[in-house]
């Protein structure tokens, strides 16, 4: 287990000045510019497809926005329920997820060290760390290995974005954590492809056009999940 120090703590706000001087002098900064620099190449190569092929467009477009809204396993479903086959679902959903990791897990890292101060970023953060807090204890005792099957395992909030915040906290270097969370998602996802294609041809032998139910339902589960996630959070925060 790599740690070089334990839950750190926020900093003191920085002037804006100082703040914009430091954002590309950390390794998140640079971080944050390489996700915004690979966002607009990807958000590119959407553009040239739109005008070679609108309905591949459409499809990329809808697994990237389920991706984002409603977890892998729609997303990874939806791309083959409309035809397409393990190595432009798997990518496409690789792509999505790193770039959310590299543009978001910056963003949390300079919104926890007051870095970056924006009122609409505070809530979602907050959000973000209550839950990575609550599972740091079981990844702490063994470190790297916890961390990538925590980032494995297909539960609820146990995705990049919450595994990377916890090494944080455990103050892991940041190599290791990209390192280990990437790796975990893109077995996870290798994992997810075999599942949900065998589950798409058995279905697709009996009615092709069912294959989509199977969309509609993991996008039901996901809504109910975060439904209940909110109640529980809205419990937790309720009158003492």
């Amino acid at each position: 287990m790599i740690i070089e120090n334990s839950s750190p703590e926020p900093g003191p706000p920085l002037s804006d000045r100082r703040a914009r001087s430091l954002l590309l002098r950390v390794p998140e900064g640079r971080l944050l510019c390489t996700g915004f620099a690979l966002a607009m190449i990807y958000i590119l190569v959407l553009a040239v497809t739109t005008l070679r092929s609108p309905e591949l467009a459409q499809e990329l477009v809808g697994m990237t926005a389920i991706n984002i809204l409603f977890g892998r396993a729609a997303a990874m479903s939806f791309g083959y329920s409309v035809g397409h086959g393990h190595t432009l679902v798997i990518s496409v959903n690789m792509i999505v997820e790193t770039l959310l990791v590299l543009l978001i897990f910056p963003l949390f890292v300079f919104t926890w060290q007051h870095l970056v101060e924006f009122a609409w970023l505070r809530k979602p953060m907050n959000r973000l760390h209550e839950v990575a807090e609550r599972h740091q204890d079981k990844i702490k005792r063994y470190g790297v290995p916890s961390l990538f099957l925590f980032v494995f395992f297909p539960f609820w909030m146990t995705g990049p974005l919450v595994g990377c915040v916890i090494g944080y906290l455990l103050g892991m270097r940041l190599s290791v954590t990209l390192s280990v969370v990437l790796g975990g998602t893109f077995v996870a996802m290798a994992a997810w492809a075999l599942v949900l294609y065998e589950i798409h041809d058995q279905i697709a032998a009996y009615n092709p056009a069912a294959s989509m139910m199977l969309v509609i339902i993991l996008i039901v589960i996901a809504v109910a999940a975060q439904v209940l996630r909110g109640s529980r959070d809205n419990d937790r925060s309720g009158p003492h």
